[in-house]
């Protein structure tokens, strides 16, 4: 209750920490204030409106208004506000999602566990795994290996995991027992005259090199999101997961597919785990899950995982790891809705459609004079940013590049991402080919007063 009539953006100053936010700044710009969504647009509080280009967090699959959504939370909330899954009990839409899930997702015969984010459900995975290695007699085998650039959440133990050093830099992180492998970008990380396949190749030698490093009877799993979104939208070379998977299996270590972002439709398929053919021990999901619009997710683990846990409580007794809102009965309503939605209109099937037109537009911007790359799969793009596209080279970091394109994308009415210098892309699966057009009419508007800025500083351009 705002007593003191303070505007919302003094209220916000003066009250609320922001995630992913440069907190000093912060205090002299203020916040925006998003009041109202309809489809792919939000409107802040004075009436403007903008194409959310990246979906709210690369989630908001339905766009911001679908009311089966809302009627779904509020006809649970009547029935059975809140309850929890521990000790055996368990609310009646929990069961049904994870009976859903079970039977949707490509892993045979799996079983479901419950949480609320993206971070949350990874660092339950990584519990469940170092669980695993004691149960079954290899307590050495703890560590995990991950990508650089990867993304994989903010707790303890998901950022260690996490390939960015922003998520490090005055944490005290990593941990020990997580690892990191190279990251599999082509146009950033290929030599010379090499093929993407060759490329792979060398993925994964490189992968073979650290598991022989750090000893191969310690590393118990291998974390990677299909599509590396929060690193820049980097998506797998050619033969890359078929050649990592091989190496997995010759040693024995288990394979987690993030699928926070590229589950449910993004990739074209229902999991990227089907688009590039993976057999994971385990699929982790959130956002899509719900369209964001409650907090929930999931994971689904292979028997690989769950009857090692299952034979571990004749030693352990009860499994002790759990969160009150697993599987909150409310935001499993609203998932179930949200499943049933995208099967009924056929979902994925538009997002794949409309897709073409999405990856065309993006590649229409190769060639600008300050284009290094552009790329994605399904509905997930990004246009990376050069001051030679033919040598690949990078801005200077103090240009700060992306976040002022992405600044001017704003002024234009387009919310996006910069990561460093690459803006990415990822609208609700709903949008239209129209939308899309709108979408990077604004984006092209903002890019070329971006390129004016960078021609006014010499030497850059």
């Amino acid at each position: 209750m705002n007593t003191r009539n303070l505007s919302y953006s003094e209220m916000d100053k003066n009250a609320l920490i922001h995630p992913y936010t440069n907190l000093a700044t912060h205090q002299q710009n203020g916040p925006l204030v998003i009041e109202s969504g309809h489809g792919i647009y939000v409107t802040d509080e004075e009436g403007r409106s903008y194409i959310e280009g990246l979906g709210g967090l690369w989630s908001t699959s339905l766009g911001f208004n679908e009311p089966e959504l809302a009627e779904a939370a509020y006809a649970q909330l009547k029935a059975l506000p809140t309850y929890h899954s521990f000790n055996g009990m368990a609310p009646r839409p929990t069961i049904e999602l994870a009976d859903c899930l079970k039977d949707m997702v490509p892993i045979e015969d799996g079983r479901v566990f419950f949480a609320n984010s993206g971070s949350e459900i990874n660092d339950t995975i990584i519990k469940f795994i170092w669980h695993v290695s004691n149960i079954t007699g290899k307590p050495d085998r703890k560590k995990i290996i991950s990508r650089r650039r990867c993304y994989h959440g903010v707790t303890i133990a998901t950022a260690s995991m996490t390939g960015l050093e922003a998520c490090h830099a005055g944490f005290d992180l990593p941990l020990d027992r997580f690892v990191k492998c190279m990251c599999p970008d082509y146009y950033r990380e290929g030599l010379p005259g090499e093929s993407e396949e060759q490329f792979s190749e060398r993925c994964a030698r490189d992968l073979v090199e650290v598991i022989e490093r750090e000893g191969p009877d310690t590393i118990a799993a291998f974390f990677a999101d299909p599509v590396i979104a929060g690193g820049g939208v980097v998506p797998p070379p050619a033969g890359y997961f078929e050649k990592i998977q091989k190496v997995l299996k010759s040693y024995g270590i288990l394979f987690v597919a993030d699928e926070v972002i590229c589950g449910f439709g993004r990739t074209g398929n229902a999991f990227a785990t089907q688009t590039y053919d993976l057999k994971p021990d385990v699929i982790t999901m959130a956002k899509a899950l719900s369209s964001a619009y409650l907090p929930i997710s999931a994971a689904v683990v292979a028997p690989s995982i769950w009857e090692p846990l299952m034979a571990g409580s004749e030693k352990y007794g009860a499994l002790a790891h759990g969160f009150t809102y697993s599987g909150h009965p409310v935001s499993a309503a609203v998932a179930l809705k949200t499943l049933e939605i995208y099967e009924r209109r056929s979902t994925f099937a538009h997002a794949r459609k409309v897709s073409e037109h999405f990856l065309k537009r993006i590649d229409g911007f190769a060639g600008h004079p300050i284009v290094g790359d552009t790329r994605g799969v399904g509905l997930l793009g990004a246009v990376e940013m050069s001051p030679d596209p033919a040598s690949k080279a990078q801005f200077p970091a103090a240009l700060k590049v992306g976040a002022y394109c992405a600044a001017r994308c704003l002024e234009h009415g387009l919310i996006v991402r910069a990561i460093g210098d690459t803006i990415a892309f990822c609208p609700p699966l709903i949008i239209t080919e129209s939308e899309v057009d709108e979408m990077f009419t604004r984006f092209s508007d903002a890019l070329a007063e971006t390129a004016e800025m960078v021609g006014q500083h010499a030497g850059y351009a």
